[in-house]
């Protein structure tokens, strides 16, 4: 069984529509038109493979509007990152959630106000 991490903290997949799924691997120059109304799922094989940041953003910048799920190894600590990337739900596994609780994750779901930009706009801000 599967654990949906949202902003809320985590939930059971409940999605019932069209699921496309993208391997780290695809060939950005290969995305194509994809329906709004489906979820995409890309996925991370390992934490350390940042492939699929890439491709949640060349999709949100190229007009796909609809659901958008990293899928796999990824980790607490990535998930403001996954967010600022254009995904809206990471799907893990029980075993992780088990390692990085629901807490831990919920520590980063206030992505916009800890971005390096908010930051640097704190500090040029006079006193």
């Amino acid at each position: 069984m599967t654990v949906i991490v949202t902003d809320t903290g985590f939930a059971p997949d409940q999605w019932e529509g069209e699921i496309r799924d993208l391997p780290s691997d695809t060939d950005p120059a290969t995305l194509t038109a994809i329906p709004n109304e489906s979820l995409v799922r890309i996925a991370f094989p390992s934490s350390a493979d940042g492939r699929g940041f890439t491709l949640a953003r060349l999709l949100r910048l190229r007009g796909f509007t609809g659901r958008l799920r990293a899928a796999g190894h990824v980790i607490a600590d990535q998930y403001a990152m996954a967010r600022r990337a254009g995904f809206d739900e990471v799907e893990i596994d029980e075993a992780l959630a088990a390692r990085q609780p629901e807490d831990q994750w919920q520590f980063r779901a206030d992505w916009r106000a800890h971005d390096y930009q908010a930051r640097l706009g704190a500090r040029r801000r006079p006193a």
